[in-house]
């Protein structure tokens, strides 16, 4: 079988919560079954007497020395931003609900 059936691709495509075309089915339904023939030569790989590798790269992570630094007063922000009130920044509506 080189493709999908149609209640298959459909059945997928409901649990993915996308509509599909009739003109779109051919096309996944080929599409879902080269990808399920991937997923079953990763099956059949033979990892029964594999070790666990967590990682093949050993990290020595050099911290640097945590020192107190200064940071910009809110007073030279403010000079820059369009709108503030108060101690805050007003910036638009980015979501709307």
């Amino acid at each position: 079988m080189d493709k999908l059936s149609r209640e298959e691709v459909m059945h997928v495509a409901n649990l993915a919560k996308i509509n599909i075309s009739d003109a779109e089915l051919d096309k996944y339904a080929k599409d879902l079954k080269l990808l399920l023939d991937d997923v079953e030569k990763i099956k059949e790989i033979k990892t029964d007497n594999n070790e666990l590798l967590v990682s093949p790269v050993e990290y020595n992570s050099t911290l640097r020395d945590d020192n107190d630094t200064s940071s910009i007063d809110f007073n030279e922000i403010k000079k820059n931003v369009p709108k503030s009130v108060g101690n805050f920044v007003e910036v638009p509506v980015v979501v709307n609900e």
